[in-house]
């Protein structure tokens, strides 16, 4: 479709460039861009153009185009609004979605862009057509009527008992009092939301200054606010029942039609089943399904057809006098799930993708040409990086193998050799922003049979039950694992074979060879990762072909050890395989073989040479996040809801939420959700992968994370603009919360204890914290004769004494300066422990922090910049400080008796500043894998 600039009006040059909203009200049948201080207020009498850009991950962009007509605004004037959406989206390369939205039947994707409602004032700007006079009165007192449990739809209705009924909410907005009235029938998320609604009236129209109060439907004269109430309606009535004439919206359960537009007509087109095929790229079609009426426009069609579809859509409504109907018009190649669902089958399209794009370069090269900015239009992909974890990497872990029904605990030095035929469960404790956080998974290898991995989750979901559902809880499939899985492992190894009985079991009874990983046989492995706290060497066939140019391998026999470095990799790439090497094979020297340059020897080990890629494993990548409410009805079927442009109190803690960011989906859990449902989240999360409501082709495989209200990890409260804890910590239903905080004005907080993490051999995570580098180390028994790079040696230098510690054993325990005394809490540890041992939960005790590191971070955040020196050996607070050069993990005269896992507090104020270019208070606010970057690249971790 070719698009002229000199046609497109000029109030929309540059539209649509930068991530949030445009409005636009019709004036005299022309465009106006509106202020944004006038964004949300609409008015009954005008017609508007709202344009929501949102900025994806990729880095281009998504436009959704939405016209707005007030319930007095003129037909001509409507029909210009919807004239100038299709010129609009044109402009921005005609991919838009565009929405016919009507004052009281609005889609709820509109309502999120204006929460918690949108309230049209009566009048409008006076035009050739229609004049309506706006008359500024005193306060009228007004009823309101709310529905919906996720986006507020609300109308006014005449201020009558008559309009009261027992399945809505109903808000009567008097001059000195605001009354929310829950209608008996009505559900608790309908009237936690429309008490936002309450708010939102209190603070438009009342300053804020005015008192609330909630009715329940069936009170009568002995409660005051419900005596108040009924006496401004002249006294008690009983309600009548809600009549079918008073339902919303239309009943339009008619049959789908299909209807081509031809020359200025709309021509029926017969068919048995609705297929994509139908629709020819050169026209344009309207799929009317009764309450939905889709307009869908052809790639290759001209502007002129696009506009004329769209004024037969309108002529269409007016005709049949379905004024109530939503309307969609969807370009080919971007058309919206719901669309694609109404056909029994929608192929995959992504060429059209890439000639979307090119018409996207063409629009912006004209608009460049007129001197507009076109920085936005063409906005590039960003380059892909290593995702941040968002959670504490010097956590304490725990490994089980299952073994048929039961689980075993690997040690410390066996808990990072995985299996691709056996499962998993594993434990991990880590310190969060304010309490101790806990992730329980389940890891599944590709060979693993389905009973142990029954078996593993299972016994997974009793320990998150023994933890009282306060810890999250993952399932996770070898070759699909989430960045804070590799974290928490930091050193991975996975060998082919299995151990478990289950395994060895299958093997004998198929008949099958036991390939499992020996020592002394050949085998080979891919290394793999970003850095010392997330490296995996991954054992692949031992064949030529398994080699890849953007990866380093370690190649073993009985007798030799090889690495093969490859010339698409990097120095980093090569300090991760000496680390691996300890791993793996510490015993033997290993001969490096760059690529290119290969020994016979070499290729003879992996049966000669062959072709290979020189491409990296690319993973699958997060994309922009999408939520769902989901129900689970007694037949099992899931249903989803899509909640548009999410916030935190989007999520009810009546319900269950889905949130699906593609490579993984959180299932979130309410605390007021039924104890069953709680053991069914797994389930859901499962029947949620099934039902792929997006239609993105989401793997079985698919890492799970359930999550319980109260307990969301920084890895899940990211992906939400702004999170309060607080607000997930309170008493009673989504209701009572939200009526309390609108009552008292503050959020009463949840009484509930912290929450509780493991204890491991009688060691807390606190006191622990010390001794859980996981960062590799040389044994002084390796024989090996290879190098190793400056940073691999300066890291491994501090922890390399005269002993005969293994390579995975951690160092010495640390003595700290104020250990905690035993006492009651002790006592009471142990019996918790005795309690849930029966369980099998992990979780079994309080950890207290180090309560060394915690008072000297509170001081350190008190103190005021320039206070203390190098020199000194007490600051003006009476600590100890002691020089940089004695705190760093390579220190010739390392200082003594201090906390290791707090080294950066024995820093004087100034040689702090002078290191970390920053205060003590900014840097402890840092989130807590921030603060450990810095402290490893200043070798203070």
């Amino acid at each position: 479709m070719s698009v002229s600039m000199k046609d497109l009006d000029p109030a929309f040059r540059g539209a649509g460039q930068k991530d949030g909203l445009e409005i636009w009200r019709i004036e005299n049948f022309k465009p106006v861009s509106m202020p944004t201080s006038s964004y949300g207020k609409f008015y009954m009498g005008d017609s508007y153009i709202i344009l929501k850009t949102t900025a994806l991950k990729n880095g281009s962009f998504r436009h959704d185009l939405h016209y707005w007509l007030g319930k007095d605004t003129c037909q001509d004037e409507a029909g210009t609004a919807a004239i100038l959406t299709v010129e609009l989206d044109a402009s921005l390369g005609g991919r838009a979605v565009q929405y016919r939205e009507v004052q009281g039947n609005e889609t709820e994707k509109l309502l999120t862009y204006f929460r918690p409602c949108i309230m049209p004032q009566p009048g409008g700007v006076a035009s050739g057509f229609n004049h309506v006079e706006v008359n500024e009165q005193e306060h009228v007192t007004r009823l309101y009527v709310c529905r919906g449990s996720y986006v507020v739809h609300v109308k006014e209705v005449p201020f009558a008992r008559s309009s009261l009924n027992h399945d809505d909410i109903f808000i009567l907005d008097t001059k000195s009092k605001i009354f929310q009235f829950n209608g008996s029938n009505s559900c608790i998320q309908e009237r936690a939301k429309a008490l936002e609604v309450v708010q939102y009236i209190k603070d438009t129209f009342h300053e804020g200054k005015c008192e609330v109060a909630a009715v329940e439907d069936g009170k009568l004269m002995a409660d005051a606010e419900a005596g108040e109430f009924w006496a401004l309606f002249g006294g008690f009535a009983p309600l009548p029942r809600k009549t079918a004439s008073d339902e919303t919206g239309e009943d339009m359960e008619a049959a789908v039609k299909l209807l081509c537009f031809n020359q200025g007509n709309l021509e029926p087109i017969g068919f048995e089943s609705l297929a994509h095929e139908l629709l020819e790229t050169n026209k344009c079609y309207l799929l009317d399904c009764g309450a939905e009426m889709y307009v869908w426009m052809g790639r290759s069609t001209s502007l002129q057809q696009r506009k004329g579809a769209s004024e037969a859509a309108e002529k269409l409504l007016v005709d049949d006098s379905r004024t109530k109907s939503h309307v969609m018009k969807v370009i080919e190649g971007y058309e919206t799930i719901m669309f694609k669902s109404k056909f029994n089958k929608w192929p995959a399209t992504p060429e059209l993708k890439l000639s979307s794009e090119d018409g996207r370069g063409k629009v912006a090269a004209l608009l460049k040409s007129q001197g507009l900015d076109v920085k936005g239009l063409m906005k590039s992909a960003p380059l892909k990086e290593e995702p941040e974890p968002y959670i504490d990497c010097t956590g304490h872990l725990q490994v089980w193998r299952v073994s048929g029904n039961k689980k075993t605990l690997l040690s410390s030095t066996e808990q990072s050799k995985l299996y691709t035929g056996d499962c998993y469960i594993f434990q991990y404790t880590y310190a969060g922003d304010d309490k101790e956080e806990c992730l329980i998974g389940t890891w599944f290898g590709k060979k693993s049979i389905e009973e142990e991995r029954a078996s593993a989750i299972s016994l997974a979901s009793k320990m998150v039950q023994a933890a009282k559902f306060q810890a999250t809880m993952a399932r996770l499939y070898e070759g699909k694992e989430p960045i804070q899985f590799f974290v928490t492992f930091q050193s991975l190894q996975v060998f082919k074979g299995g151990l478990s009985s289950g395994y060895k079991n299958f093997i004998a009874e198929n008949g099958l060879d036991d390939d499992s990983y020996s020592e002394s046989g050949l085998a080979l492995f891919r290394v793999q990762g970003s850095g010392s706290e997330n490296m995996q060497a991954i054992q692949v066939d031992a064949v030529a072909s398994s080699l890849n140019s953007s990866y380093c391998y370690i190649l073993h026999d009985g007798n030799s050890v090889f690495t093969w470095i490859g010339n698409n990799t990097t120095s980093l790439d090569h300090d991760l395989v000496e680390r691996q090497l300890d791993a793996i094979k510490s015993d033997l020297p290993s001969r490096s073989q760059k690529e290119g340059r290969e020994t016979d020897k070499f290729w003879e080990l992996l049966g000669g040479k062959s072709k290979y890629s020189n491409k990296k494993i690319e993973r699958e990548q997060e994309s922009d996040p999408h939520l769902f409410s989901c129900i689970l009805p007694k037949e099992g079927t899931l249903k989803v809801k899509e909640i548009h442009h999410f916030n935190q109190d989007d999520l009810m803690a009546e319900d269950v939420f889905v949130l699906d960011c593609h490579s993984y989906i959180f299932v979130w859990v309410g605390q007021e959700v039924d104890a069953k449902v709680k053991t069914q989240t797994m389930d859901i999360g499962e029947k949620f992968l099934v039902r792929d409501f997006l239609m993105e082709n989401l793997s079985r495989e698919t890492t799970i994370f359930t999550v319980s209200e109260g307990s969301e990890p920084q890895f899940f409260t990211r992906f939400f603009t702004s999170w309060d804890p607080a607000k997930s910590s309170m008493h009673g239903s989504s209701y009572q919360r939200r009526l309390a905080i609108l009552k008292g004005g503050a959020p009463p907080l949840h009484d509930k204890p912290k929450r509780r993490t493991a204890v491991v051999s009688g060691r807390t995570l606190g006191q622990d914290k010390s001794q859980r580098s996981r960062s590799m180390s040389t044994s002084p028994e390796c024989h090996r004769l290879r190098g190793r790079s400056p940073a691999f040696a300066a890291l491994t230098s501090s922890f390399e004494k005269p002993s005969t510690r293994n390579l995975s054993t951690p160092p010495p325990a640390v003595k700290k300066l104020f250990p905690k005394s035993a006492g009651p809490e002790t006592s009471k540890q142990s019996a918790i422990s005795d309690l849930t041992s029966s369980l099998q939960g992990p979780l079994k005790s309080t950890i207290p922090k180090s309560v060394k590191a915690g008072a000297e971070a509170e001081k350190a955040i008190q103190e005021e910049d320039g206070a203390g020196g190098n020199d000194e050996a007490e600051d003006d607070e009476g600590r100890t400080v002691y020089p940089y050069e004695r705190l760093v993990t390579t220190s010739e005269d390392p200082a003594p008796d201090i906390d290791l896992t707090k080294r950066e507090i024995y820093l004087s104020t100034d040689e702090f500043r002078e290191k970390f270019g920053m205060t003590r208070a900014a840097f402890y606010k840092l989130p807590k894998w921030k603060q450990n970057k810095l402290k490893t690249a200043l070798q203070l971790f």
